[in-house]
């Protein structure tokens, strides 16, 4: 072994706390945005497509790319494209400039967030669904940082300073990714196109990325729209309801720190079920009830209920698919990306011309339909594969 396994699972938690960050900006940002340029929900929802197409670029191409190359240079020159994106969406004036910036946002988003859960499956030596759980904690701390930063500092500090300070943190993992060594490439021979053709003909490996499809999307329109749902639907003020959306990661976050332990008396399945119930109530709870008190709970409820599924799905592919795990996620990641890049349009859309919260009823119909996909590919005989 020549790589510290701590450091590089460091590696792995730094880079997902990027992804955090990458994945709660538009949202936190998005009032901002909508006042400064004059958008309505169409145009705003159109920044969501971009950053997402960027993910499903940089989630199609990392598999092939770690399998082939490793993960040092891929993590540094995504994050690096990740503070270039944040600089402008701070300065840029220009509305085209700032869609280029979500795009590129998008793109270093997408290897990140799909290497640092490869890099996690690679290296653990037992419990993956545990390990990725705790990565994804990470996630949690750059995604309930920053709606909870911005909803504090936003009124006392202009968004673009803030949002170009969050660009330079990016700079940390940056140092650290550069002076740690990184596990040994597995396809030193080339890329590994001919393997991962195959993976797409593996009906469990589509049937995971399916419920993945439908939890990106969900994550992404709760977590881009909900700051929004507060303004509009609650007649809550900008800063406070960014501070409220805080609330949702701060849950999710919260829920993966607990999910290790509850992976050692539970089974993955069931737990899985389970969660996504709580899910289900949450949504249900946000979508009737006009009380801040009541939606503030719903959305708690959603993003605890959301947090079992990528680090249990996850965990499942990975101990299928070992040999060729980078080239195996990114078939899911493009899956689940495609829904990232839909949903929160589909809500925009809906938004615009019936109220938000009509939109938010596209989160418990997903979630329904996630547990007959689940059932179907998590049969008693499949459980334990």
């Amino acid at each position: 072994m020549n790589f510290n396994r701590k450091y590089v699972f460091a590696a792995a938690c730094l880079a997902m706390l990027v992804f955090g960050i990458v994945m709660t900006i538009l949202g936190s940002v998005l009032p901002s945005l909508i006042v400064k340029f004059g958008l309505d929900k169409v145009d705003a929802g159109s920044l969501f497509p971009l950053m997402t197409v960027g993910m499903l670029i940089g989630s199609l191409f990392f598999g092939p790319v770690v399998d082939r190359y490793g993960y040092k240079y891929p993590f540094i020159l995504s994050c690096g494209l990740i503070l270039a994106g944040l600089q402008i969406l701070a300065y840029e004036n220009d509305l085209f400039i700032m869609r280029i910036a979500m795009f590129l946002i998008g793109l270093g988003g997408g290897v990140i967030n799909g290497g640092s859960n490869a890099l996690v499956a690679d290296t653990a030596e037992e419990d993956r669904g545990a390990k990725l759980s705790l990565l994804g904690v990470f996630f949690g701390i750059g995604a309930f940082g920053i709606p909870m930063s911005l909803g504090v500092l936003l009124r006392y500090f202009d968004y673009t300073h803030l949002t170009a300070i969050i660009g330079w943190i990016v700079l940390i993992p940056i140092l650290f990714f550069l002076l740690i060594r990184f596990p040994a490439p597995k396809q030193v021979q080339g890329f590994p196109l001919k393997e991962g053709v195959k993976l797409i003909k593996e009906t469990p490996l589509l049937l995971f990325g399916l419920i993945l499809f439908f939890e990106s999307g969900m994550e992404i329109t709760v977590g881009g729209w909900t700051s929004t749902f507060f303004s509009e639907e609650l007649l809550i003020d900008t800063s406070r309801a960014v501070f409220y959306l805080s609330f949702y990661w701060l849950a999710l976050m919260a829920a993966r720190l607990i999910i290790p332990k509850l992976l050692k008396t539970m089974h993955p399945y069931t737990l899985l079920c389970t969660f996504i119930m709580v899910a289900i109530a949450g949504s249900l709870l946000l979508i009737l009830t006009k009380s801040l008190g009541l939606a503030l709970l719903g959305v708690m409820l959603i993003g605890f209920g959301f947090a079992a599924v990528f680090p249990v799905i996850l965990g499942f592919v990975g101990d299928r698919y070992p040999h060729l795990s980078g080239t195996a996620f990114s078939v899911v990641f493009v899956m689940a990306l495609t829904g990232g890049s839909l949903m929160p349009y589909i809500s925009g859309l809906v938004g615009n011309s019936h109220g938000l919260r009509m939109a938010f009823i596209i989160v418990p119909v997903s979630l329904v339909l996630m547990l007959g996909i689940l059932s179907s590919v998590m049969r008693p005989k499949n459980r334990d594969a």
